[in-house]
Formats: C-alpha cells, sequence, structure tokens
C-alpha cells in the first residue's frame, strides 16, 4: 500500500436516528470512501469524501450489462465503548474473488482495509450502542465507463457507504417461515452464484416475491440442473441438524462462501462438534422430518447472524420444526458469535480487529 488516503472535509452533519427506529439500511452516515479505477492508473485517488449522490453518464455499462459486485459487514459497539469489525479481511478477499468472476480489476486489499479503519474510525459516533445494533458496511463496485457494448468496462467506482442498523428480522430470533422453490432457480455450477453480484439479488427477487404473497421470510433454492439438493436462503446459508447430527450444503460453485458459515462451522468444531458439509437433497431432508429426526434448522449471515427456522414449505408439504421455537444450537451460535462480535467474551480465533 502506498498510496495516500485524501480526506475531503464537511461542515454539514445530520441527524443520528433513534437506536429503536433503525430499520435496516434505511439511514446512511456523514461520510463514505471512494476510489476509482481506469487502465492508465489503475485504483488511484482513494478518499473519504462526504456522503453524496453519484454522478454517472447514462450509457455507464453497470446500468446496461451489470457489472456491479458488493459485500457486506458490521461495526459492533462493545459494553465498554471500543468498536469492533469482524473479520473484515474475509469479506475483502471474498469481494476480490467476485470481482475475478466479473472481469473487476483486484483491489489492494490492505489499503481497502486502511480506508475501512479510517473511515469508521471518522464515523464512531454512528456506531449504535443498543442491544442488538450495529453500523452496517456496504463496500461495492460499479463500471462506470460510458459505452454501449458488451465487454468488460475500462473505468470502475469502489465506495464503502455505512448505514446503522436494528436486527435484521423484527424479532431477532423468532424463527422464520421458509418457502422451498421449485419453479425458479437461483444459479448452476459455473455461473454466478458463489459470488456477491448484483444481478444474483435481482434474479432471486420474483421469487421472493410469490414466497412473501404467501407468508413466506426467505426463499430456499435447490440446485439449478435436478432441483433436489439444497443450496442456500436468499440472504442466508443454511443448516440442518438431523439425528443429533449437524449437515450444511457443501460449497459447490453455485453457493456463497459465506463468512458467517464459516465461523459456524469452526466454532461448532472448537467446541467438539462434528459438522458434516455435503449435498443433501430435499427429499431426504423431509424423509427426517417425518422420521421425526429434523431437529432444527438455521441460516447463518451477517445481516441477521443466526436465524432459526420454524417452518419449511416444500411441495405444500409443511415441516414445522422444534415446535416453532429456536433450537439448541440457534441460541448457543447467536449468544456465543455475537458476545465475540461485541467484545463481550474472549475471542479464541482473533476474528475481531479493534478500531483504534
Amino acid at each position: 500500500m502506498n498510496q495516500v488516503i485524501e480526506f475531503v472535509k464537511s461542515d454539514a452533519r445530520k441527524a443520528k436516528p433513534e437506536p429503536n427506529a433503525l430499520g435496516f439500511g434505511k439511514y446512511f452516515t456523514d461520510y463514505m470512501f471512494v476510489m476509482e479505477y481506469n487502465q492508465e492508473k489503475g485504483w488511484h485517488s482513494p478518499q473519504i469524501a462526504p456522503y453524496q449522490p453519484l454522478t454517472l453518464d447514462p450509457s455507464a455499462l453497470v446500468f446496461h450489462y451489470g457489472q456491479a459486485v458488493f459485500e457486506g459487514l458490521k461495526a459492533y459497539r462493545t459494553p465498554d465503548g471500543r468498536v469492533l469489525l469482524f473479520r473484515p479481511e474475509k469479506n475483502i478477499q471474498r469481494l476480490n474473488e467476485t470481482c475475478k468472476r466479473m472481469c473487476i480489476p483486484p483491489l489492494d486489499e490492505e489499503l481497502v482495509l486502511e480506508g475501512l479503519k479510517q473511515l469508521i474510525e471518522l464515523e464512531k459516533d454512528w456506531v449504535p450502542n443498543q442491544e442488538g445494533t450495529s453500523l452496517y458496511i456496504r463496500p461495492f463496485i460499479i463500471a462506470t465507463e460510458p459505452f454501449l457494448g458488451v465487454r468488460p468496462s475500462k473505468n470502475y467506482k469502489f465506495l464503502i457507504i455505512l448505514s446503522p442498523v436494528g436486527a435484521y428480522y423484527a424479532g431477532q430470533l423468532s424463527p422464520v417461515k421458509i418457502y422451498v422453490e421449485n419453479d425458479f432457480v437461483r444459479a448452476v455450477k459455473g455461473g454466478v452464484g458463489h459470488v456477491k453480484t448484483s444481478g444474483n439479488y435481482a434474479a432471486s427477487l420474483l421469487a421472493q416475491k410469490k414466497a412473501e404473497a404467501i407468508g413466506y421470510d426467505q426463499v430456499l433454492w435447490l440446485d439449478g440442473r435436478e432441483k433436489k439438493y439444497v443450496e442456500e436462503v436468499g440472504s442466508m446459508n443454511i443448516f440442518f441438524k438431523i439425528n443429533g447430527e449437524i449437515i450444511t450444503p457443501q460449497l459447490n460453485g453455485s453457493i456463497l462462501s459465506g463468512i458467517t458459515r464459516d465461523s459456524v462451522i469452526q466454532l461448532l468444531r472448537y467446541w467438539g462438534v462434528t459438522v458434516r458439509e455435503e449435498r443433501i437433497a430435499i427429499d431426504d431432508v423431509y424423509e427426517s422430518y417425518l422420521k421425526g429426526e429434523l431437529e432444527e434448522v438455521f441460516g447463518t449471515g451477517t445481516a441477521a447472524v443466526i436465524s432459526p427456522v420454524g417452518e419449511l414449505n416444500w411441495n405444500n408439504q409443511r415441516m414445522m420444526i422444534n415446535n416453532l421455537e429456536p433450537g439448541e444450537f440457534s441460541l448457543k451460535l447467536y449468544q456465543s458469535i455475537t458476545n465475540i462480535q461485541y467484545g463481550k467474551e474472549k475471542d479464541p480465533f482473533g476474528w475481531t480487529v479493534e478500531i483504534q
């Protein structure tokens, strides 16, 4: 890293929202991190500047051919007032993996982490301290070259914006209802399902809308080839406790490599719990339910951390899980991970990064 991050000061300040009215992704802080790319200079001119609208040419490639990628992570306020990040280097590494797949030039990971730290340090007052709240961090890249033609852009803009947030779901540990999607598919091996590109989420909206119309919170996607094997939920990876064993779909080229997923697997193994990563047929999940062996289901992701699943609906067969109550592992994992994130218990993995 040999670039100096410029600071563009603003005297204007926004009013901070009340912690109990945050919701998710509605409010944004005073500053953002910005960096540009062109073929002559590479990534250049990093700066922390006032949060403001972007000005883009109507022919910017992002609007027409979808070259856009993003990440999501959080900053947490500890009881003694410190601010912690949770595994930020993993998000930056994954962002570069997404860039590789989407033909976007890789970022200097050291520079991005330093820029993120400086931005959070500047915006520390925006990190809320109420139970369950945090500062959501959204790094993203868009193609900005004005050109109509199907090829990688020659110009890009990288930004990091910040948003104080409450719980992703209204009742943080209230079990959610999941609809298993049989008609639409999210991704196939060889496609872009394993990376965080914006089009993945746009393609999921119709199925999500369908699920919500019949009373479900999220969609559980099956594999795109046979529509047989469980993949992931719209905003989460998925875990099952079947007959005492924890199982999660293996990463196969069409499933996002979740950082919370990885943290859960490491934590469970640290506790001496065996976790199997393998293909899971939805038929087998249903059969285990009929046998009384489907003991617990939960999702994992940055936004919700751990989300217990109370119902799965597959082919109009409703599987009620653990009497619609959060399961043992859902509760224990949520408590342990959030305690580490908020600095309430020892971090044996070195996952947290303190903002100095």
